[in-house]
């Protein structure tokens, strides 16, 4: 029988039928962070239990540090306790730990594939709904809730139902200016936030093999956005020389082995998907959000949506509470939309190709004299290597903040935010009204259009900026 790349991977997981649909499935790898992760490691151990595999789980602080240049544990003190935390349980456990300072520390999301801990058809779990950004080295990478991370710990294992398959096939070459932000963000806007629900999402099609392993890593990112709690793409030779040689990667005969595993893992012809869709490439612009959900995205050159063509009277109140908070009028072009901050940053869009594209744009131009732009490394290392290229200088030169790695502005929980009423341009992926600070405007978009916005001081079409 055809299967499903997703079949591939989820069958020989599982370790025992449950009934009425539920499985219990193995779990190859367990990310931590600091926000949940001293908590489920404190709380296996006050159940009598001790951490099944400690060399199968791999701990780093980021939501709750500050990323101010010099930064320590203690900048932030609503976080310290929690870094305290996560240092004391690690240590406790064996579980190791990639602290602040080290090569390995980061965002979560950033730091596990760039270890090669994530590795093609591993299960991976972490206490973070984006871990399905991991699904771009071909694993099945999905977050879960803080009682199913203390049974995995203890167990490794999880009690699960198996979702149905989605494919989405991106058909076609990148239109200039577009990347896979762009993609993601055109999907979740055709399709809709719920589309993805009790799915798991396999991204294929000629424009996702072109992407390189960070531009995977960007779609996948997106997945629970789109309802999906898992994203995928199949692992091909780009990710094979991606990851030889990476720390946590297989080497000498078991690479070998390895790769040859790997490579039969693609859904075979005929394979059958519940929902499959197709995109044509041609048809994507340059992203840019106009409300507080993912899926109220236009093309830079379109209006802001009105309200009285919404499909249904529910999308109609919510394109005019969109509007109201986020200030903007209807018919209007988003273009041009004055911007009063910048971020560059967050598990969407932090690696190394991303400041690339950014420092493209900003090289020998200036950020508006109105705006405050941040460039905040995804990882140590994506630090060091953009600081070895010269990157770090190309953003300072252009009046950029030149940051320490974390989760920054995205999430808003290390006391960083966007000040009330601001309008932010920003590489994550969420929009909801205050998710970046209360009362922050928050319009999602890649980092070539992020940085042309913190240039041109509105939101612009990167095609006309670069």
């Amino acid at each position: 029988m055809a299967l499903t790349l997703f079949d591939k991977i989820f069958d020989p997981h599982v370790v025992a039928d449950l009934g009425e649909g539920w499985s219990l499935l193995h779990i190859d790898r367990v990310l931590l962070h600091d926000l949940s992760g001293a908590r489920a490691l404190r709380e296996v151990g006050e159940a009598g239990h001790a951490v099944a595999h400690p060399d199968l789980v791999f701990a780093t602080p980021d939501h709750a540090v500050s990323t101010a240049p010099g930064r320590t544990s203690e900048t932030f003190a609503g976080g310290a306790g929690l870094v305290a935390g996560l240092r004391t349980r690690a240590a406790e456990t064996g579980v190791r730990l990639f602290d602040l300072g080290q090569d390995g520390q980061g965002i979560v999301h950033v730091m596990g594939p760039e270890l090669g801990i994530v590795l093609p058809g591993t299960t991976l779990v972490c206490g973070d709904s984006h871990t399905c950004t991991n699904g771009g080295m071909g694993a099945l990478a999905f977050g879960i809730g803080a009682s199913e991370l203390g049974h995995v710990l203890a167990t490794q294992t999880l009690r699960i139902v198996k979702p149905k398959r989605m494919r989405i096939r991106f058909e076609g070459a990148l239109p200039p200016g577009v990347t896979p932000k762009d993609m993601i963000l055109a999907a979740i806007g055709r399709f809709g936030t719920a589309a993805g629900t009790g799915h798991a999402v396999e991204y294929a099609g000629s424009a996702v093999r072109a992407l390189s392993v960070e531009g995977r890593l960007t779609l996948c990112n997106l997945s629970i956005e789109m309802g999906a709690r898992m994203g995928f793409v199949a692992p091909d030779e780009t990710t094979f020389a991606w990851l030889k040689g990476r720390r946590f990667a297989p080497t000498f005969a078991d690479w070998e082995a390895a790769v040859a595993y790997w490579r039969s893992l693609a859904s075979d012809p005929g394979a059958v998907f519940e929902v499959d869709h197709v995109i044509d490439m041609a048809d994507i612009a340059p992203q840019i959000t106009w409300g507080t959900s993912p899926e109220q995205v236009v093309g830079v050159g379109g209006q802001v949506p009105d309200p009285a063509d919404a499909p249904d009277a529910a999308k109609a109140a919510a394109w005019r509470a969109a509007l109201d908070y986020m200030g903007l009028t209807a018919g209007a072009p988003i273009a041009g939309t004055k911007v009063d901050w910048v971020f560059i940053g967050s598990c969407t869009n932090s690696r190394i190709e991303d400041l690339r594209a950014a420092a493209a744009i900003a090289r020998g131009k200036r950020v508006a004299g109105h705006v405050t732009a941040w460039v905040v490394p995804g990882s140590e290392r994506v630090k060091r290597d953009a600081e070895a290229e010269g990157l770090d200088q190309v953003f300072r030169d252009a009046g950029f903040a030149w940051r320490e790695s974390g989760c920054a502005l995205c999430v808003a929980a290390n006391g960083e935010a966007v000040p009330s009423g601001a309008r932010c341009v920003s590489t994550s992926n969420r929009n909801f009204v205050g998710r970046q600070g209360k009362g922050a405007r928050t319009h999602l978009a890649s980092p070539a259009m992020a940085a042309a916005a913190a240039i041109a001081g509105v939101i612009t079409d990167v095609r006309s900026a670069a």
